[in-house]
């Protein structure tokens, strides 16, 4: 296997052994867009709060003060949460961080998982959106982007489901960790 140098392929494996552990991320740029229309609602609720005349209307003016701020820090902080996903590999464990905080984050032992697969095609759509997921019918997932991602089966049935450049070299990182499993006696 051909080790990528950090600028020429975003998944990666790192530490003083080159094998222990993978990382990986993806990002979304088109997030930003949304950020800013976030900022913008947030600007125009304080705008409002600061240049109206409260002397009438007070509930109608207060109402659209507190809706434009709360519609504003939702999109924003809800944006910027998943601008990009980093993943990262190790012997025991995969763990998802989100955004810049690095919030959602979700840690999952590679002892529960039973099989990584690659996904050549994620997409926001088949999810309902970007950002952390959930469909009954499919499991649960982080999209940030349209791509390739990596899907994990989990051992009590659930599938978990992440978008994140080079998934193919993860789902090898993954594959050689998993424990074999012992062959269960016939009698």
């Amino acid at each position: 296997m051909r080790e990528h140098a950090a600028d020429e392929h975003p998944g990666r494996r790192t530490s003083a052994h080159a094998s222990d552990i993978w990382t990986g991320r993806a990002r979304n740029r088109v997030q930003w867009l949304l950020a800013l229309g976030g900022f913008a609602c947030l600007a125009l609720g304080i705008e409002l709060a600061v240049v109206s005349s409260w002397a009438t209307g007070i509930a109608a003016l207060a109402m659209s003060v507190v809706g434009l701020i709360a519609v504003g820090l939702l999109i924003l902080f809800g944006t910027l949460a998943f601008l990009h996903v980093a993943v990262k590999v190790d012997k025991d464990h995969l763990e998802v961080r989100c955004g810049h905080v690095g919030l959602p984050r979700r840690r999952i032992p590679l002892a529960q998982v039973v099989d990584a697969d690659f996904a050549p095609s994620v997409t926001p759509r088949q999810w309902g959106g970007w950002g952390y997921r959930w469909r009954p019918e499919i499991g649960t997932a982080v999209v940030v982007r349209r791509g390739e991602g990596l899907v994990l089966s989990l051992g009590d049935g659930r599938k978990f489901t992440v978008t994140v450049d080079d998934a193919e070299d993860a789902v090898r990182h993954i594959r050689d960790r998993l424990k074999p499993k012992t062959a269960k006696p016939l009698i």
